[in-house]
């Protein structure tokens, strides 16, 4: 892979800071320059080494750069393209870290004026924390990400942004976004929502007398390790997917009012149907894919 000259990193958090620090590890980006809100992480940003340069404009940080990572919360989309749009140069190319990819490329074909070198992705990576402080070079080692390229993508930018995910040890897939967000309605955004209320269900059911957190241990925290992610950026990812997740919640109840139909009826032998296809599929899953997550 060619080096690239100019990398602007809209976003410089968790997932953006990391992509950074990794191609630079790797020699392979010459300058960065970070883009958002909060001063003090992009300070935070260019002492640890993340970005060269800063600025709150993404219409200066754009001018001239060849590669274009946005890596905002979802809600951002529109204002970010569309700030953008007049000042990108003929042969820069756009890509995102967005976890919904429909709304992504939706926004982009609304206001970027040549779309096609906009490649949607999505690197299925990532930690509870945010903010640059969270990033670190080995992020995406061995972890997938996907893209979601269509019919007017052109196949060059694709190459481009396959090539760097590789060398910052990606596995690289493609397929089509409404796929991508099936899937990961599934796996990914119904898990989030499915922690945040078995917190709030807990969190309702305390007293003057006991806090019933007290009583919480290592598996309720393995199960809501996620609910300690941005509020903020899980109700975007939520909205934007909003048909997929409905179906996803819509199976989790079918599947929770089943196992209380089995207890109603003191039927242990659902149950235990229940339990160990279960168990069955997460051991041959971590069979399979252990190894990379």
């Amino acid at each position: 892979m060619n080096p690239i000259q100019h990398m602007v990193v809209i976003g410089t958090g968790l997932i953006g800071g990391s992509l950074s620090l990794a191609l630079r590890k790797a020699a392979l980006v010459e300058r960065v320059t970070g883009v958002g809100r909060s001063r003090a992480n992009l300070e935070l940003a260019k002492e640890l080494g993340i970005v060269d340069d800063w600025t709150h404009d993404i219409a200066e940080a754009v001018r001239g750069a060849d590669m274009v990572v946005v890596a905002v919360p979802m809600s951002a989309y529109a204002s970010v393209f569309k700030t953008m749009a007049p000042h990108l140069s003929a042969t820069t190319i756009i890509t995102d870290v967005g976890s919904t990819k429909q709304s992504a490329m939706i926004e982009a074909r609304s206001y970027l004026s040549d779309s096609s070198r906009f490649v949607a992705g999505h690197p299925i990576a990532g930690t509870e924390q945010s903010g640059a402080g969270a990033a670190f070079a080995e992020l995406f080692d061995g972890r997938l990400c996907i893209l979601t390229p269509d019919a007017d993508t052109r196949a060059d930018a694709v190459q481009r942004v396959q090539e760097m995910w590789k060398v910052v040890g990606s596995r690289v897939m493609c397929m089509a976004p409404a796929e991508h967000d099936d899937f990961l309605a599934a796996v990914s955004h119904l898990p989030h929502l499915a922690a945040f209320a078995l917190v709030n269900a807990v969190r309702k059911q305390g007293n003057e007398e006991h806090d019933p957190f007290e009583f919480a241990a290592g598996g309720f925290r393995d199960f809501t390790r996620i609910a300690s992610s941005s509020p903020q950026m899980w109700r975007d990812i939520a909205l934007c997917n909003r048909d997929a997740v409905i179906r996803q919640v819509d199976a989790l109840q079918d599947e929770l009012n089943s196992l209380k139909d089995a207890l109603r009826s003191d039927d242990g032998e659902q149950l235990l149907e229940h339990f160990s296809s279960a168990k069955q599929a997460r051991d041959a899953w971590l069979n399979t894919y252990g190894k990379s997550l």
